[in-house]
């Protein structure tokens, strides 16, 4: 039993999508406990119980068995009042979806709940070619573990899709406020220098219009610099092997387009941020490089992320030229450093700006990660 639990958390804790989870659990269990085919159903909010994954199972049976009321059969039976539940063969479910489960049918048909702390999420199935019984004394409180395993990693699947879903939407709303920063404003701009072009040749003055012509194909030069840097930037992901690796990734680029040279050490044994802190802390540090690139005319720049326990530093500093006034955060602060600030705020964190006129430019961001956030390798993040 203990050797077969162990296989079992193996399996559920490897990386990937619900679908792989689901998938790399059945191929396990079912050369674990010898079962003919399994498959796993799980609750919904309308009354029915959904097969999400399965293996062994007719190709017919798939979609005829793709959902069904809870209230018509062993498995909406147990999503509802748990406990495990045992039938001879496949019988009653072929009748009740108008075909056969199995090409040849199976001796016993076990249903186990799926259950996440005191809420059943749903069920799995096993096809046995002998009882329940015969598969040892501990079976029973065997596959109620393993039912609390995989109720725990489904849980856990859908709060990292539900993390990831919301830094999508904080993003796109980052993203809209940058449009709006730096194309916008360029448009606004170019539209009242059109107005004053127009004006120029309704006078006649050519040399006026030239002027503006001029103007407006510098300005529309920015703000196609502008655009293909939005693109650019993103464009990138956090790496499948994390915010460290993403960093370091961005640093190897901006090195390379540039020729700044730049110092990244990460002095993080573990990261324990959630999917949506590692995009704010990246964009941060993104963010400082696009500054330091366009304004700061430095030649080294150092990168430092740190943690202690679960409060984490992150340090960029140049040696460029500088900025007067902005730690305080200024009105009329360009558009990078408010987008900065404002990302900070999500963390939530505080940023903290030290410049002076040909001094350099020091950023320093402290937050603290989520108690509950699982640590990882600081390469996964």
């Amino acid at each position: 039993s203990l050797d077969i639990l162990y296989e079992i958390a193996t399996s559920l804790s490897q990386p990937g999508s619900l679908e792989q989870l689901l998938d790399g659990f059945l191929d396990t269990f079912i050369e674990l406990v010898d079962a003919r085919a399994a498959s796993v159903r799980l609750a919904t909010a309308d009354g029915n119980t959904r097969l999400v994954a399965s293996r062994g199972l007719a190709p017919e049976a798939l979609e005829r068995d793709r959902l069904m009321p809870a209230a018509s059969c062993q498995c909406g039976w147990a999503s509802t009042e748990g406990g495990i539940r045992t039938q001879a063969g496949t019988g009653e479910c072929a009748r009740l979806t108008g075909g056969p489960m199995l090409e040849r049918d199976c001796s016993e048909f076990v249903v186990v709940p799926v259950q996440y702390q005191d809420r059943i999420l749903g069920v799995y199935n096993l096809f046995l070619d002998r009882p329940l019984a015969a598969l040892g004394e501990d079976m029973h409180d065997l596959l109620i573990s393993v039912g609390r395993h995989l109720g725990l990693a489904i849980e856990k699947a859908r709060l990292d899709s539900d993390a990831r879903r919301l830094a999508i939407m904080e993003e796109r709303n980052i993203i809209g406020n940058e449009l709006h920063d730096s194309l916008a404003q360029s448009l606004i701009g170019m539209r009242l220098q059109l107005k004053m072009l127009e004006e120029s040749l309704s006078r006649k003055d050519l040399g006026a219009a030239q002027y503006e012509v001029k103007n407006l194909r510098r300005a529309m030069t920015q703000a196609n610099a502008d655009l293909r840097d939005l693109l650019t930037n993103y464009r990138l992901k956090i790496d499948e092997s994390g915010l460290a690796q993403t960093v370091a990734n961005l640093v190897e680029r901006f090195r390379r387009e540039t020729g700044i040279a730049v110092f990244f050490q990460n002095e993080c044994k573990a990261l324990g941020l959630t999917p949506a802190q590692e995009i704010q802390v990246f964009y941060i540090i993104q963010e400082a490089l696009t500054n330091i690139r366009k304004h700061s005319n430095a030649r080294n720049v150092r990168i430092l992320l740190n943690n202690e326990g679960d409060l984490y530093t992150v340090l960029i500093e140049d040696d460029g030229l500088g900025m007067a006034g902005v730690a305080g955060g200024l009105p009329g602060e360009h558009a990078g450093l408010a987008i900065m600030r404002e990302r900070t705020e999500r963390l939530p964190g505080q940023l903290v700006i030290e410049s002076e006129t040909g001094e350099g430019t020091r950023i320093v961001l402290i937050f603290n990660a989520p108690p509950l956030a699982a640590p990882t390798i600081a390469g996964r993040g």
